[in-house]
């Protein structure tokens, strides 16, 4: 089972290359994030046509993830739960049926930026950077509930957490950028700390692997990236793992999405 994660950066703008990528690498599930469109716009036929379900999860102009699936998909909800006031569309899960059953979390996780705090040090309450923090805690709560079901879980998507300074061509200049800040990584640290795998460190280390190139500054050109992209797998998806890895030429084509997918291969 091939589950890919990759951030489109616009379903409008960039429904071509993504059909082009999902021809060429036939992911069986791709978890997609910041398709930027509610849920009756999303182009689904294109998709259905390749032989996928579509499942999305929108909100108009921003945000918006969805899941496509060559197999089939069971139990599909929307929202991480724990705030009922949330409105931003950055969570999904299903169970896709292989070989063995998986369930799929799907996430686009805060931004953060710009990084406020108020006089005592402590992150300004109602700043976007507040909203990361907190919506990192209600992920938490919900990756110790999927932990206790013992089946195979994979979360995935953009986190916007650089986890250390190698996932960075140039970590100095995101020293004071909620990506990288340290308050950020250690609570993708507490999340993988339950007992996650993150699926690319197992298999791959050193720096000099990214996600993403920014738009501007010729960043693809001068390989100036970061890793934002993850899948972290349950203890007994982690058991199931054959391969992973980063489609980066991705980047380089025409009209690209500033992320590339990231994607695993399990025994399931």
């Amino acid at each position: 089972m091939k589950i890919a994660t990759f951030n489109i950066n616009g379903i409008k703008a960039r429904h071509q290359a993504l059909l082009d990528w999902l021809k060429e690498a036939e992911p069986d599930v791709a978890l997609l994030q910041e398709i930027k469109s509610v849920d009756e716009a999303f182009p689904r036929e294109l998709f259905e046509e390749l032989g996928y379900q579509v499942e999305t999860h929108g909100q108009k102009s921003f945000n918006g993830v969805a899941i496509l699936s060559k197999l089939p998909l069971e139990d599909v909800t929307r929202g991480l739960p724990g705030d009922d006031s949330d409105e931003q569309a950055r969570w999904i899960e299903a169970t896709v049926v292989g070989k063995v059953a998986v369930r799929l979390c799907g996430l686009y996780l805060p931004n953060g930026n710009p990084v406020e705090f108020d006089d005592t040090g402590a992150p300004l309450a109602g700043g976007k950077y507040a909203y990361k923090l907190a919506w990192m805690a209600r992920m938490k709560a919900r990756a110790e509930e999927l932990l206790a079901s013992e089946e195979p879980v994979v979360m995935a998507g953009d986190y916007n957490i650089i986890p250390q300074d190698e996932d960075a061509a140039k970590p100095e200049a995101w020293r004071g950028d909620a990506l990288a800040l340290p308050q950020s990584r250690a609570a993708f640290r507490e999340i993988l700390n339950l007992g996650f795998t993150e699926a690319f460190r197992a298999r791959v280390q050193g720096p000099g692997h990214y996600s993403f190139w920014d738009y501007q500054a010729g960043a693809w050109q001068k390989n100036n990236g970061i890793r934002i992209d993850h899948l972290l797998l349950s203890p007994q998806a982690a058991d199931l793992m054959r391969d992973v890895g980063i489609d980066k030429e991705i980047r380089g084509r025409d009209k690209p999405s500033d992320h590339v997918p990231v994607w695993i291969a399990l025994d399931a």
